[in-house]
C-alpha cells in the first residue's frame, strides 16, 4: 500500500468514543451526589465512589477531587521514588527501561494519601466494570492511581479506565513507553482536552518539554472533535493548541459538562464531519489530518506546510509501526512448518548414522544447506519474542513468557546445537561464556523460573519415549566440543579436570534419561570423544560410564528405555 492512500481515523473514531455514553457518565459522577455510595477525605485530597447501571450490570465510578488547584513543573524519578522505599511503581520498570519520572506534584497527592488509596484499591479490586475520572489536576491523580492499579488488575477482564477531562500530563517520555509497551495498559487511559483549556498544556508551551502523553487523547472543541493514541501526534497538536490559550484564559473545567453534552447530540443527529473547504483530497493522510485540525479549530495550521509535514510523518511512522507490531500468535504458527522441517531433518540424519547436529556440523549434503534458512526464521522470530518480553513491564512481561515457555524451551533444545555445530565448526572455543545468545539464556532461565508444574512437565522424561526425545541440555554439544579439545591437552591438569566433569555430567544424564540416543550414532562427535577418551584413560580404566559405554548392546537398551543403571552402580 502506498503511503498517498494512508489514513488517519482519528476524527471517525472519536464520534465513537462520544457515543458510548461513558463521557457523559464520567462527568455525571464528578459533578453529582446522588448516585455516591461512599467517600473519602485525605490530606488535599478526596474521591467518592459512584455506582452507576451500565448496560445491565453495576459500574463502579471513582471520582477524585482535589483541594489544592496549584501544580509545579518538577518531576521526580522512579530512582528517588525507591530511595524513599516508595515501590508501588517499580512494577512498570525494565532492564530496557529502568527509570521514568512522574510529576511531583500529583506524586506528593498520591503518595500523601497512599493508606486511604490502598484502602480503596483492596475495596474495587474485584470490581469487573470500573471507571476512574477526575477533572483537571484531580484528573492527573485519576491518571497516577490507574497506574498504581495496572499492577494487579491491570491486565485482564477488569482492567479499570481511566477518564479525565482536562488533566495535566503527569510524566516523561520514558513513562510513556514504560506503559506503551503493553497496548492492554494503554488503553486502559481516556483524556479528553479541550481545544479552549489551557491547563493540560501548561508543561509543553515549547516542543523541548520532558513531559510526554500516553493514552488515548479526545480532543474536543465547538466545531468538532478527534482522537488518536500516537504519543508524538498529541504531543504536536498539543503545542499547536498552547499557542491560542492568550485568549482563552477565561475557560473554566465546569464547560466540559457542556462540551461533553454538545457532542453526544452532534453524534447522535449523525453531524460528524466538519466543513472540508478546500482540503486537497489527493493524499488521503494529509487530509484526514487536515481535518483534524479542522475539528479543533486550528484552521491557520492548514496552511502551513511545514508542521502538516511533520504531522505527516508521524502518523506514517506511528502506522507502519502499528502494521508490523511483532505478532506472535501469528508468527508462530508460521514457524510451526521451520519446526516440522528440523523434524524431519533430524530423523533423516539419524537414519543415516550421524545424527543432526553432526550432519549439520560437517555440511555432508544439500539438506544441510537447507536446514540454515529454517534455523535463522526460528532464531530471528525467538530473539525478538524474547526482546519484546523484556520490554514489557515486569507482570505482563512474566505472563508473556510463560505463555511461551513450551514453545520457546522445545525451539531452544532444537536449534542451539545448531548454533553450536556453526561456532565450532569455525575453530569457536569455550560457546557457553563466549558466545552463547542472550536469547538462549533467557529461554533457560525463564524455564528455571517457571512454576514447578511447568518445568517438571518440560524436564519429564520417560523411558518410554526416550527415542524420540531433545536433549534437554541445549548446551550438550558445546560441552561435548569442549571434551574433545582437553583430550588434546590431556597432560594439562585443567583438561584433566574438565574431562573428569564432562564424564559425570554425561552420566547424570544418561541415568536420567535425560539425553538423546542419537549420541551413540557411530559417526557422533560424541563417540568420537568416547574413543579418544578411552584410549587415553587405558583398557583397565574403570568408572560407571565406561561400564555402559563397554557394550554396545546397553546403547540400544538405552534408547528402548530397558537398560539397569543399577547394574553399573
Amino acid at each position: 500500500m502506498s503511503q498517498s492512500s494512508l489514513f488517519s481515523s482519528g476524527s471517525q473514531l472519536a464520534p465513537f468514543v462520544i457515543s458510548s455514553g461513558l463521557l457523559r457518565l464520567s462527568w455525571n459522577a464528578i459533578i453529582s451526589l446522588e448516585t455516591v455510595v461512599n467517600s473519602k477525605q485525605g490530606v488535599r485530597l478526596s474521591y467518592k465512589v459512584h455506582s452507576v447501571p451500565f448496560h445491565g450490570k453495576d459500574l463502579k465510578i471513582i471520582v477524585f477531587e482535589t483541594q489544592d488547584h496549584d501544580v509545579q513543573v518538577d518531576l521526580i524519578s522512579s530512582y528517588d521514588l525507591n530511595k524513599e522505599n516508595f515501590v508501588d511503581f517499580e512494577f512498570l520498570c525494565t532492564q530496557r527501561n529502568p527509570l521514568f519520572s512522574v510529576n511531583k506534584t500529583v506524586f506528593s497527592l498520591l503518595h500523601e494519601n497512599h493508606q486511604i488509596l490502598v484502602q480503596l484499591k483492596d475495596e474495587i479490586i474485584s470490581s469487573t466494570q470500573l471507571i476512574v475520572t477526575g477533572s483537571g489536576l484531580a484528573g492527573s491523580v485519576a491518571s497516577l492511581f490507574t497506574i498504581y492499579l495496572l499492577d494487579t488488575i491491570g491486565s485482564g477482564k477488569n482492567r479499570p479506565l481511566c477518564i479525565t477531562f482536562g488533566a495535566f500530563l503527569i510524566g516523561d517520555k520514558k513513562l510513556q513507553e514504560s506503559i506503551s509497551r503493553s497496548s492492554t495498559w494503554n488503553s486502559c487511559f481516556l483524556n479528553v482536552v479541550s481545544h479552549k483549556d489551557p491547563l493540560p498544556t501548561l508543561f509543553i508551551t515549547n516542543k523541548t518539554t520532558s513531559y510526554m502523553p500516553f493514552g488515548t487523547f479526545l480532543l474536543v472543541s465547538d466545531e468538532g472533535s478527534t482522537s488518536s493514541e500516537n504519543s508524538e501526534f498529541i504531543l504536536e497538536l498539543l503545542v499547536a493548541i498552547s499557542s491560542t490559550h492568550v485568549q482563552n484564559q477565561g475557560f473554566q473545567s465546569a464547560e466540559y459538562g457542556n462540551i461533553v453534552e454538545s457532542l453526544f447530540r452532534k453524534v447522535i443527529c449523525k453531524d460528524l464531519t466538519p466543513q472540508a473547504g478546500n482540503i486537497n483530497l489527493s493524499d488521503s493522510l494529509l487530509a484526514s489530518i487536515s481535518l483534524q485540525l479542522l475539528a479543533l479549530g486550528l484552521t491557520p495550521l492548514i496552511q502551513d506546510t511545514n508542521i502538516l509535514k511533520k504531522m505527516r510523518i508521524q502518523e506514517v511512522k506511528f502506522i507502519m509501526d502499528k502494521r508490523t507490531l511483532f505478532d506472535p500468535s501469528r508468527k508462530l504458527n508460521v514457524l510451526k512448518k521451520d519446526m516440522a522441517q528440523l523434524e524431519w531433518y533430524k530423523k533423516k540424519t539419524k537414519n543415516q548414522g550421524i545424527g543432526y547436529y553432526d550432519s549439520f556440523r560437517n555440511m555432508y549434503s544439500h539438506f544441510d544447506q537447507d536446514v540454515i534458512g529454517f534455523q535463522k526464521n526460528l532464531t530471528k522470530y525467538w530473539e525478538q519474542m524474547v526482546e519484546e518480553a523484556e520490554m514489557k513491564p515486569q507482570k505482563e512481561g512474566s505472563q508473556f513468557r510463560t505463555r511461551w515457555l513450551y514453545a520457546g524451551t522445545n525451539y531452544r533444545r532444537m536449534v542451539e546445537p545448531l548454533v553450536i555445530a556453526e561456532y565450532y565448526r569455525d575453530k569457536g572455543q569455550d560457546y557457553v561464556n563466549k558466545e552463547r545468545s542472550i536469547h538462549f539464556k533467557k529461554l533457560e532461565e525463564w524455564l528455571n523460573e517457571g512454576n514447578q508444574k511447568t518445568r517438571d512437565s518440560l524436564n519429564k522424561t520417560s523411558k518410554h519415549n526416550v527415542e524420540s526425545i531433545l536433549t534437554l541440555d541445549s548446551c550438550f554439544w558445546a560441552h561435548v566440543e569442549e571434551a574433545l579439545i582437553a583430550c588434546k591437552e590431556f597432560k594439562n591438569e585443567e583438561a584433566k579436570n574438565k574431562l573428569d566433569k564432562f564424564e559425570n555430567y554425561v552420566y547424570n544424564l544418561l541415568k536420567n534419561y535425560a539425553v538423546s540416543p542419537e549420541i551413540f550414532l557411530p559417526k557422533s562427535s560424541y563417540m568420537s570423544w568416547w574413543n579418544k577418551y578411552k584410549a587415553i584413560k587405558g583398557s583397565s580404566y574403570d568408572s560407571t560410564l565406561a561400564s555402559f559405554m563397554a557394550k554396545s548392546e546397553n546403547y540400544k537398551e538405552y534408547a528402548e528405555g530397558t537398560f539397569d543403571f543399577l547394574s553399573v552402580q
